[in-house]
């Protein structure tokens, strides 16, 4: 037996006597799951069960080093196990920023203290993060940003205030730019800055957004103090950082848009578009009755599935120590045109059915798509606008002059 085959085996024994049952099922991905921290809430109590066992063994950042809580597995051993888990129906144990986005961050830019103090942590799903970039005047221009940051012996004093702040009202820390310097040009005199969400003078206001709900919040900082020593990397060189942790995030987003439909099903069964056609529009001799819509499904399902490889392979990348680069502003431009098209066939597949907003009439299938139609106008926005993505792109990959 190879020592891969070994790894699977033991792999698939200890979650078989480990995985909750109550956790088997559910479904997550990068953006819906257990997000850990402090004020955690669990749709059961074995997802608590199924966290703590799954971050005392380090797999909830299985290739993260041992030394840091991670699981100091080979990028095979974390495929095996994903598989593993797979077949098992099992979720992740954890989701969230701290893994996907100042995790990775820390391990390229933090000193070992700081890998020491909130690495672990992030494994065993301790802390939520949120993320501080976007300010009211400084959105696709992010290196316009003036939340301040004045420096008082061993402390940054912070004033400001950053917008679209998603989930902030449930996180514990905040990454953030701030700005320590104006002498310079705008990407100059930028700091990254973790900051604890319970400092006096950090307030949250969520804002609400045209679907009816919202992760989005404006985060307020008022006189708050932080130790320098939270700064990542060097003061003052905060947008290097900003745009490594940018790659990560839009990753992420693109990650999430691309296997959001991409749900693997067996031979000859269909996928949930073809099977909400067949239900809402009709079949005719075994295929979606309508041509046009059927036409579409199929390229949809094409797209879905041959993005969310791509992605894969890229998320692979990244579990073993890669970098993203400016392909990520691809993937994510990418994807969330994608999520867009999705949702827009969705709602034609509904028809008059997608026109409701609430009331008797319509069923809550129906409400809760037309509503996650108007969010997903949001896609273009978040992690940095399409046309920003474009010119990172041009200028980046394509090597076009400005």
């Amino acid at each position: 037996m190879s020592d891969l085959e070994a790894f699977r085996a033991e792999a698939r024994a200890w979650l078989e006597e480990n995985a909750p049952e109550g956790v088997k099922g559910i479904k997550a991905d990068e953006l819906n799951g257990v997000w850990g921290g402090k004020r955690c809430e669990f749709e059961v109590p074995d997802q608590k069960v199924w966290l703590e066992r799954m971050g005392a063994k380090g797999w909830t950042a299985p290739m993260w080093p041992a030394e840091y809580g991670g699981g100091g597995l080979s990028k095979a051993e974390s495929k095996i196990l994903s598989q593993e888990m797979k077949a098992l129906d099992l979720p992740p144990a954890l989701i969230g920023f701290g893994l996907t986005m100042i995790g990775p961050t820390l391990l390229q830019f933090g000193t070992e203290e700081q890998k020491k103090e909130h690495l672990p942590r992030i494994v065993r799903g301790e802390i939520r993060w949120c993320q501080g970039y976007s300010e009211p005047g400084a959105g696709s221009d992010l290196a316009s940003l003036q939340t301040k940051a004045e420096r008082d012996g061993d402390d940054f004093i912070i004033n400001g205030t950053k917008v679209w702040t998603s989930y902030a009202d449930k996180a514990d820390w905040i990454f953030a730019l701030v700005r320590n310097d104006n002498s310079g040009i705008k990407q100059e005199g930028i700091t990254f800055l973790l900051i604890d969400m319970d400092d006096p003078g950090v307030n949250v206001s969520p804002i609400l957004l045209i679907s009816g709900k919202s992760p989005f919040c404006e985060t307020h900082f008022t006189d708050v103090r932080v130790p320098v020593k939270n700064v990542i990397h060097e003061i003052g060189a905060g947008w290097t950082v900003a745009k490594a942790l940018l790659g990560h995030e839009r990753t992420m987003i693109a990650d999430t848009f691309g296997s959001s439909a991409g749900a693997t099903k067996k031979a000859g069964e269909r996928s949930f578009l073809s099977s909400l056609a067949v239900e809402r529009v009709g079949e005719r001799e075994g295929r979606i009755s309508d041509p046009i819509i059927r036409d579409d499904v199929a390229k949809m399902e094409m797209e879905t599935r041959a993005f969310g490889l791509t992605t894969q392979r890229t998320a692979d990348a990244a579990k073993a120590g890669h970098n993203p680069g400016p392909e990520s502003s691809m993937f994510k431009l990418y994807g969330t045109e994608l999520n867009k098209t999705r949702m827009e066939l969705m709602v034609r597949i509904l028809g008059p059915d997608a026109l409701g907003w609430e009331g008797d009439g319509f069923d809550e299938f129906a409400l809760g798509t037309t509503r996650d139609w108007l969010r997903s106008r949001g896609n273009s926005i978040e992690g940095g606008t399409s046309e920003v993505q474009l010119n990172v792109i041009a200028k980046r990959v394509l090597g076009l002059p400005a």
